[in-house]
């Protein structure tokens, strides 16, 4: 029994899936006391046992008060691992979900004046509703919607307008279903990423997301500031403008920016440091600017039917003038009947003088006023339909309105105009505009702070979204239809008086406008710079990225320190980028790119059909999963194909750094369920017939033994295994624990994680089985039998020589060795017994030079060949080269044997030396006479050692009193051996087996003489027989085979081609 500390994660499958991550105060240090029932699993980390949030384990005497006369006691021994339905109830009915926003950490400051004050959960419109409307309206709106409406046209800003809004949409409609299956404690839509698709992905997202909060609070700041320094204090400036221009203009705006904007960031993130309260208690007065603020345009609109306001315009010829180069629009002008000249003939003269010596256009054309806003009556929308981008330093030019210019005169007197300042196009409209519909997330924020989250997450959110989509569209065809096109190009209201052009519109006054959104502005970048630091604190406290987790600490009630320090040290970058059109593309991506995550979570749910995916909001589907997916993908290439490169190359980078360093997690998460389903749809495929020859690879199944303390006692087995991954294969590490499955279990998990944190150190990567049977024998062979599903079984096994197989006491291991080779030829498997495995190299171990050296004596379907192969693909043996050997006989002709299997070689693309070695017939030596006479001794000594007492006695009262009588020293004592008529000693030799014994010794003089100094030695291993007699001879023949050779791998071939000369 376990009882882990703050901040644990409980699983919960009942309520929906999503693990109920219990994060009452994330800040304090004090301890939730949830003990649970954990066991260990498969890998050692410990695991609830069970689904639920168990109440506190009751002591035996409470138990048995507990149950008493409950009619329980059938059930009580599983008390502890499988609460009682009625205690379950009220544990998730008691269940409290604090957001790890700013709510729980006001509380938190409140607590040290007095008691923690009773929270009032908050319904959809004061949860979700609101929050959203405030998110979603900001910055852009205000400064950029009618420059976008002047360049785009109103048909194109409102296709930018309909598709952005869409996205979001079908955006919040997947994030209903999500949100709504199951509880989501704090962490908004990076807990339910995460949850949904994954740690990798959670991961990657969550930063993208927590990237695009930061830089949104960036670009706040940055609107706040040319506000200021704009339309409110132009005096303010430090970096003086007046009389600059051009370049030199840009960038003394741009240097103000970034002292100021350096100055305010400061300011706010002190605000920040200080309280959050201060934020929360302000957010509804922010809130309130950008209502009236909005209501104000609205009102305007209506005035502009009845009357017009004045906002008079001066054009020259079709450009638009600077209106701080004229103060009355016209060249000359009647004072006394007397002609004098205005401001703005000296702009455009030499001299004040009407004979002087005046620019060329100025003289060609007429000085016209017309109505900035000519009313919504006006019929101007016509004019508006149409998009017109501008290149930068592009005049501004009044459409269908004569102008006389000679087209080969150079332009003068340029700064006299309105001037483009950057080059416009379709898809950086796209990228500035974004942003505006981003914030969809507030609701899904703040859950843990509704009454009910599941119920008014999405009305909220979808009715915020419907509610600003039709601000917004409305807003498009309004500004058109009121306000003329030159004034709408007018970024900066150079042409109005340095007026805020969407202010022009408003009533009663502009002043409504600019400090209506000045506010906002402050509040949505205040409340950027407190909801990011939060959920950089959420991704570091889960572990996933181990980098990040000193961001995880904070002040002494919770407030991210760290994580604040390092949001405005990033939002400091947006500052420096100083312009707001460059910034708003940049968070752009990162948004869209959580945003399709959010839409590939749902879908993958819905297409998975997960038993636990039940959502209580039902109007979704993956088809508009996937295109609100596709148009996230799309945006982001629209706004900007490198930034989205780059956005995927940051979330790509933290995708991998996660699965490589991070921390593993299971959370029932999507990418699971589709490696199950793609798993499940392969093994189906596999059973659909054998693998061609091109597409075998050795999967292996590799039959080790453990000790007594389950400990593995041929570790370079799995050295060896690593060395073959080459082929890409399954591997299975399998072993046996004698005994029965409920008094052996214990055992058999120790074994399991054995051999696990084996395989773990040797980096093989495959699955571990281990099998509990009443004897070794039946184990290893349930193993053989059943290893592997479906089409996804070893084809090979891999078993390692029996060492010391001549004492007595060993005599059972090799006679399961001899079993394991004959049930590997009966089901037709490959088997590679690798001899003195002790000897072979480890994986750290490298051959700088040497042979491996392969003696093809019979062809097994070309194992032999694909082997060393593999094997060189490995560091280990990279350097080694390959040679063939095989054997010619008396009647073979050996050159014609070399040519041919070169070319064999060729054909299979295998470099390596062939050598044909030519073996003579001789006579048999009284050697290998002798040899396999005292083989056949050893045998019947052994055989007759292993008798029962039973047949000991038959065997003895069968002798005459004369026999002989051999007795054996074991560890018993003596014991004695009856003997048949023919003495032991006296035994003439089977010529069977002296032919055998002649192959194997003149073989093994060849092998030495050519491969004593080889590195490895790959040879057939000759078939077990056929009957249960001469077993020990079998091994005798593999000794004397192999006499004398360090490292020697036998191979048997399955029984088919596993090589091809054919492409």
């Amino acid at each position: 029994k376990v009882s882990r500390g703050t901040c644990r994660d409980l699983k919960e499958t009942q309520t929906g899936g999503h693990e109920l991550q219990q994060s009452t105060d994330w800040t304090k240090k004090n301890t939730v006391q949830n003990n649970s029932w954990l066991v260990l699993n498969r890998d050692g980390n410990p695991k609830e046992s069970s689904p639920f949030i168990n109440s506190s384990a009751a002591s035996d005497v409470e138990k048995s008060q507990q149950y008493d006369g409950k009619n329980m006691a059938l059930f009580e021994e599983e008390m502890d691992t499988s609460p009682m339905v009625s205690s379950l109830l009220s544990t998730l009915a008691n269940y409290s979900n604090l957001p790890t926003g700013s709510k729980e950490h006001e509380e938190a400051e409140n607590n040290e004046e007095g008691a923690r004050p009773s929270k009032k959960p908050l319904g959809t419109l004061m949860g979700v509703y609101l929050p959203c409307i405030q998110n979603i309206f900001g910055v852009i709106l205000f400064l950029r919607m009618t420059w976008m409406v002047g360049i785009g046209g109103v048909f194109g800003s409102f296709i930018i307008v309909f598709m952005c809004c869409s996205t979001t949409m079908l955006t919040a409609i997947s994030m209903s279903a999500i949100a709504t299956n199951g509880v989501v404690p704090a962490g908004g839509s990076y807990y339910m990423i995460s949850r949904s698709l994954g740690p990798e992905f959670g991961g990657a997202v969550g930063i993208c997301f927590y990237l695009g909060t930061t830089f949104a609070g960036a670009m706040y700041i940055l609107g706040c500031i040319e506000i200021l320094l704009i339309y409110i204090v132009p005096q303010a400036a430090i970096f003086k403008i007046e009389g600059l221009e051009g370049p030199e203009a840009e960038a003394a705006l741009l240097n103000n920016m970034r002292v100021y904007g350096t100055i305010v960031l400061s300011f706010m993130a002190l605000v920040v440091f200080v309280g959050v309260k201060y934020v929360n208690k302000l957010a509804l007065v922010f809130l309130a600017c950008v209502i009236l603020s909005i209501l104000a345009v609205y009102a305007g609109v209506i005035k502009t039917a009845i009357d017009p306001p004045v906002f008079p315009v001066c054009l020259l010829g079709n450009r638009t003038l600077l209106s701080k180069a004229y103060d009355v629009c016209a060249k000359v002008v009647e004072i006394d009947n007397e002609t004098v000249t205005t401001k703005l003939w000296r702009s455009f003269c030499d001299s004040d003088s009407l004979n002087a010596t005046c620019d060329e256009y100025f003289m060609n054309n007429n000085v016209t006023e017309i109505q900035g806003i000519p009313g919504v009556t006006s019929g101007i929308l016509a004019e508006n339909l149409f998009g017109n981008y501008l290149e930068k330093g592009m005049m501004l030019e009044k459409r269908g309105l004569a102008s006389d210019t000679d087209p080969d005169s150079p332009v003068t007197s340029s700064n006299r105009y309105v001037l483009a300042d950057i080059t416009s196009f379709f898809t950086l409209l796209v990228g500035i505009y974004f942003p505006s519909v981003t914030g969809i997330m507030a609701g899904s924020n703040r859950s843990g702070d509704l009454r009910d989250a599941q119920k008014s997450i999405p009305i909220g959110t979808i009715a915020a979204i419907t509610t600003t989509s039709t601000v917004y569209m409305s807003c498009v065809v309004l500004f058109g239809a009121c306000i003329e096109g030159v004034v709408l190009r007018d970024k900066f209201g150079e042409g109005v008086n340095g007026n805020l052009v969407i202010g022009t519109l408003a009533w009663p006054s502009p002043w409504v406008i600019v400090f209506g959104s000045f506010f906002s502005t402050c509040g949505a970048g205040l409340q950027s710079l407190t909801g990011a630091p939060r959920l950089l604190q959420a991704i570091s406290r889960d572990g996933i990225i181990p980098f990040l987790r000193v961001f995880g600490h904070g002040k002494a009630n919770g407030e991210p320190t760290w994580a604040l320090l390092l949001t405005a040290g990033i939002c400091e970058i947006g500052i420096i980028i100083a312009s707001l059109d460059s910034v708003a593309p940049i968070l752009s991506m990162f948004f869209l790119m959580c945003y399709m995550f959010v839409n590939l979570a749902c879908a993958l749910q819905t297409l998975l059909r997960t038993p636990n995916w039940r959502p209580r909001f039902k109007f979704y589907h993956w088809a508009l999963s996937f295109l609100g997916m596709s148009l996230c993908l799309s945006l982001m290439f629209i706004c900007s194909w490198y930034y989205a490169i780059v956005a995927m190359g940051i979330a790509t980078c933290i995708y991998k750094y996660i699965e490589f360093c991070g921390a593993e997690k299971e959370w029932g998460d999507g990418i699971r369920g589709i490696s199950l389903s793609a798993a499940r749809f392969a093994l189906m495929r596999l059973e659909e017939g054998p693998p061609h020859t091109k597409n075998w690879r050795p999967q292996i199944l590799v039959l080790v033994s453990v000790d007594g303390e389950q400990n593995v006692e041929q570790p370079r087995l799995l050295s060896l295994t690593n060395q073959l991954k080459a082929g890409k294969g399954l591997t299975i590490v399998g072993t046996a624990v004698q005994g029965t499955f409920l008094d052996n279990y214990t055992e058999a998990q120790k074994a399991d994680q054995s051999l696990r944190k084996l395989m773990e150190t040797e980096k093989v990567k495959g699955f571990s089985q281990v099998v509990i049977s009443s004897n070794l024998r039946d184990g290893t062979s349930h193993l053989i039998q059943v290893g592997g599903l479906g089409g996804l079984k070893h084809n090979t096994v891999m078993v390692s020589w029996p060492r010391n197989w001549k004492q007595p006491e060993c005599h059972q291991q090799f006679r399961n060795f001899i079993e394991v080779v004959r049930e590997t030829t009966v089901a037709s498997l490959a088997l590679l017994v690798p001899k003195n495995i002790s000897s072979y190299p480890s994986n750290g171990e490298r051959f700088t030079e040497g042979h491996i050296d392969v003696w093809w004596i019979v062809h097994d379907g070309g194992m032999l060949m694909l082997l060393p192969f593999l094997l060189r693909q490995h560091k280990v043996w990279r350097k080694c080269k390959m040679r063939i050997f095989t054997v010619a006989q008396m009647d073979d002709n050996s050159i014609q044997m070399k040519k041919d299997l070169i070319t064999f070689l060729y054909h299979l693309r295998i470099d390596a030396e062939v050598e044909v070695v030519e073996m003579h017939d001789s006579d048999i030596s009284a050697y290998t006479y002798e040899k396999t006479l005292v083989m056949e001794q050893r045998s019947q000594i052994l055989k007759q050692m292993h008798l029962t007492k039973n047949e000991m006695e038959r065997e003895v009262n069968q002798k005459r009193l004369g026999t002989r009588q051999i007795f054996v020293n074991t560890d018993k004592g003596k014991t004695l051996l009856a003997e048949p008529n023919k003495d032991l000693f006296n035994m003439k030799p089977n010529q069977t087996d002296v032919r055998r014994m002649h192959t194997a010794l003149r073989l093994n003089e060849v092998i030495i003489k050519k491969s004593k100094e080889a590195k490895l030695v790959l040879l057939n291993m000759p078939g077990p027989p056929r009957n249960r007699v001469g077993i020990e001879n079998y091994m005798e023949f593999l000794e004397v085979l192999t006499e004398g050779l360090n490292r020697v791998l036998l191979v048997r071939g399955g029984g088919r081609e596993v090589i091809t000369i054919y492409s």
